[in-house]
């Protein structure tokens, strides 16, 4: 699976009462759906995926999956603290047709997550996921830095395709480039410009479409009127070779990440601002590097603020700000103060979607 360019780390709606506001969800999976993203993470850390039960993480993503764009590349987070949860709740993510998952170390029992642990868990998943896994290494929620040597041994697994790392640290993942840069490389899928096929791409709708009533005018006419679905055109593929794929979760290293051979990104300030986050990556892509350059730099201190400091609740708010969908999170996480508040909308004042 090609998993290349801006994804954005998508948010949970709740109620006031805190029940999952689907509908809210839904309109907002559409917007990013009309937006240029290569694709959306679903319940990943910003969206307060360790907040959520296992019945409501399935009916979240099945509601994502079907308000979803057949042309974005969806990713699932599935990490839950034992190998036969995690690869149930993956099991589901294939049934609804998402294209990889993310999975996090689990380390309620940090103590015992020894290297070899680690190794285990993750290429047991692998082994049983039916979709291709992301590692998912986020030092600053999950007491545990999945090293480098331990990445570069797993990136030899045939279905662990590649990480997101949100250390931080360029440092890291060039190194994380270097140490997969002679993993096994796949053939994927992808579509004429050479873009990501999904899996809903290949089969549109996730329920058994209604008939057709349309009835054309020449057909009244004969007396003949049979109600039928029009044919549905087969996209046109053509495969490419894809190595290790490494994203990073941090704006301020966007572009020199990109420059290293980062693949994409997976950005929470990519929930509120998908647009801006965008722009750094189209002129890397248009080899502008004077103007990605500006473009990062005009980002990276609101969302250092934002997504960095004021976490969820702050990614939140400028999603209500700048026409998204936030809300409050969920408890034990608390909303923003009114002067939190007016410092966000303050930071994204030049920053509209």
């Amino acid at each position: 699976m090609l998993i290349e360019g801006v994804f954005a780390a998508v948010t949970t709606p709740f109620y006031s009462d805190e029940r999952l506001y689907l509908r809210k969800l839904e309109a907002n999976i559409a917007h990013y759906s009309r937006s240029l993203l290569s694709g959306m993470v679903l319940l990943g850390s910003t969206g307060e995926a360790v907040s959520l039960n296992d019945e409501e993480t399935g009916t979240f993503l099945h509601a994502a999956a079907e308000a979803a764009s057949p042309d974005k590349v969806l990713i699932a987070g599935v990490g839950r603290q034992s190998l036969k949860a995690t690869v149930e709740l993956a099991e589901k993510a294939a049934q609804w047709r998402y294209d990889a998952v993310l999975v996090r170390t689990p380390t309620y029992y940090a103590p015992q997550m020894t290297r070899e642990a680690v190794h285990t868990y993750f290429s047991s998943v692998a082994d049983r996921s039916p979709l291709p896994v992301l590692l998912y290494n986020i030092p600053k929620f999950v007491p545990y830095d999945i090293p480098v040597g331990l990445v570069a041994d797993l990136a030899q697994h045939p279905n662990i395709i590649g990480i997101k790392d949100s250390s931080g640290s360029l440092e890291r993942i060039r190194a994380l480039i270097d140490a997969t840069r002679n993993a096994p490389r796949r053939t994927a899928m992808v579509t004429t410009i050479f873009e990501a096929v999904t899996e809903r791409m290949k089969t549109p709708t996730l329920a058994e479409p209604e008939p057709s009533t349309f009835v054309a005018a020449s057909d009244l006419a004969g007396g003949v009127a049979l109600a039928a679905a029009p044919p549905q055109t087969p996209i046109k593929t053509r495969s490419k070779e894809v190595g290790f794929q490494v994203l990073t979760g941090a704006v301020g290293t966007l572009l020199e990440s990109l420059e290293a051979g980062a693949s994409g990104t997976i950005l929470g300030f990519g929930a509120c601002a998908p647009q801006a986050c965008q722009e750094v990556y189209f002129a890397w892509k248009d080899h502008d590097l004077k103007l990605a350059a500006e473009k990062q730099q005009r980002i990276v201190g609101p969302a250092k603020r934002i997504v960095g400091d004021l976490g969820i609740a702050g990614v939140k708010h400028a999603c209500d700000f700048n026409g998204f969908y936030g809300g409050k999170p969920r408890l034990p996480l608390l909303p923003l103060t009114s002067a939190q508040k007016n410092e966000v909308e303050a930071l994204l004042a030049g920053i509209r979607n």
